[in-house]
């Protein structure tokens, strides 16, 4: 689609959905956002100014989809249901149908606040609230994994030794040999944690996808990876290395202790885990997070994508590989 059909499309659908004197502004694509397009905009009407967001997939066309992704339509269902749960998300204004002429995509208010970690974790004006986000984060999850099951839309299934299980067969494919994640797999595999009862599980809970204001959390975005699985998942992908962004010392995102995110997880109702429990899912998402940069390098070298981009993600598995080791570090066995 070109540019001005698009333009042309959101317009005539803000005059739909918001009168016909509505007029669309400050129409800008965002960065971020690797598999879809994110455009900030502005919608007027009646005298009245609404911030809002387009989330689209690529040109408008559904891509072909692995088993783990779900639709936008299914994204923006969630959002909805997780609204329901007091969990701070974007409010849905609309989830676009054939006749907008926009493809899959759907429309949610733009909420003001920071997501680029590097800002978060060091910029004074988030100094106060700092020291209180690994607790919120707990509350946060706490809510998303109280949604009832049987209201959540059709979702993949995976706890975590389904994930060690794919992942493991991604890596082979790869023939790679690394002996750090050799050892990774082996440990993981020898501890495989007996399951919780399944809830819904963010799968991308983290700094980036996280708005952050000087007075706590305001939005958690980006459920595309969104599955029914074990919740310790998402508490260990939190704590994973990669999100820390340099401020190695705070497990939880890099601002904060894993004995506040349990704290704030048990104090909002979730179900009682330790930080042993969540320590074999630091290390599944670590791994994990490695197997997906040898991914994003594959498709590099191979011209499938040749961004600067995909490159530069590429060579942090060797990142991953020194974070696994520290992990090994401080098991108590070790």
């Amino acid at each position: 689609m070109a540019a001005a059909d698009f333009s042309e499309a959101l317009q005539d659908l803000a005059k739909r959905l918001r009168g016909a004197d509505a007029t669309i502004e400050r129409l800008i694509r965002l960065s971020g956002g690797a598999s879809q397009e994110t455009w900030a905009f502005d919608c007027i009407a009646s005298g009245t100014l609404s911030p809002m967001i387009l989330r689209r997939a690529p040109g408008g066309i559904a891509p072909a989809r692995s088993s783990e992704a779900i639709s936008l339509q299914t994204e923006a269902a969630l959002i909805q249901i997780a609204e329901h749960t007091k969990a701070p998300v974007p409010s849905i204004v609309h989830v676009c149908q054939p006749e907008d002429g926009l493809g899959e995509a759907f429309i949610m208010g733009r909420i003001e606040g920071e997501t680029l970690a590097r800002k978060i974790l060091r910029d004074p004006e988030f100094d106060a609230i700092r020291p209180q986000l690994a607790r919120n984060c707990g509350t946060i999850l706490a809510q998303i994994h109280s949604a009832p099951l049987a209201n959540l839309p059709n979702l993949p299934h995976s706890d975590g030794a389904a994930q060690l299980a794919r992942y493991q067969t991604v890596y082979r494919d790869f023939g790679a040999k690394r002996p750090v994640f050799e050892l990774a797999f082996a440990w993981l595999a020898a501890h495989v944690p007996k399951p919780l009862p399944p809830t819904l599980v963010h799968g991308d809970f983290r700094n980036g996808n996280l708005i952050i204001a000087p007075d706590g959390v305001k939005a958690v975005l980006d459920w595309e990876l969104s599955h029914i699985g074990d919740p310790r998942e998402d508490l260990g992908w939190i704590c994973v290395a990669s999100w820390r962004f340099g401020q190695l010392h705070n497990t939880v995102g890099g601002f904060g202790t894993v004995d506040d995110l349990i704290a704030g997880y048990q104090e909002a109702g979730g179900i009682a885990v330790t930080a042993q429990d969540i320590k074999w899912f630091e290390m599944m998402g670590t791994l994990k997070w490695g197997v997906m940069c040898l991914i994003m390098y594959q498709a590099f070298a191979s011209g499938l994508d040749p961004s600067v981009e995909k490159a530069a993600i590429g060579r942090r598995a060797s990142e991953t590989e020194i974070d696994l080791m520290n992990i090994f570090a401080s098991l108590p066995h070790a």
